[in-house]
């Protein structure tokens, strides 16, 4: 069974992001095994400097860093990233386990992004031009790996 890390800056603070997360995780378990990473995020002063910004993002990749295993596909999602429709992202993971991938591991930067290191070392993935945080981009991310499992069983999902 292919293994399914969620890497994520931050903590998801409201309840119906929670929620809404957690019926997906539940779903998700008939399909993969799911493991959800949570680093802590840096306070971000407003108007931060580019030295100021760059300091954060190495602080926060490097605690990414530390939970991403070598062996396994590193799927970034960054707003520069390729987009994918439901069916191509699908086949971006079905292809991944034909390969004999077993760990793909989604990392979810923090409000300033992701570090370029890590951009550089991952392949980057678009969900949308549109920017949302963090916390909402998780519940995407989960319901569009549910859908694209469903999609890899040949089992209907809404549209």
């Amino acid at each position: 069974m292919l293994h399914t890390d969620i890497l994520c800056v931050g903590r998801v603070k409201e309840s119906f992001y929670r929620d809404a997360a957690a019926e997906y995780i539940k779903r998700l378990g008939a399909y993969t095994k799911l493991s959800i990473r949570e680093v802590k995020d840096e306070k971000t002063p407003d108007k931060a400097s580019e030295a100021e910004t760059e300091r954060i993002l190495k602080l926060e990749g490097d605690r990414l860093k530390e939970g991403l295993d070598e062996r396994a596909l590193w799927l970034a999602l960054a707003i520069e990233g390729k987009a994918y429709d439901s069916e191509g992202f699908a086949k971006l993971i079905g292809d991944a386990e034909g390969r004999g991938i077993s760990r793909i591991q989604f990392i979810i930067g923090g409000s300033l992004g992701l570090a370029e290191e890590i951009k550089k070392k991952s392949t980057c993935i678009s969900f949308s031009q549109l920017t949302f945080p963090h916390q909402l981009m998780r519940v995407i991310l989960l319901e569009q790996l549910y859908r694209a499992q469903k999609i890899l069983h040949g089992e209907p999902y809404h549209k």
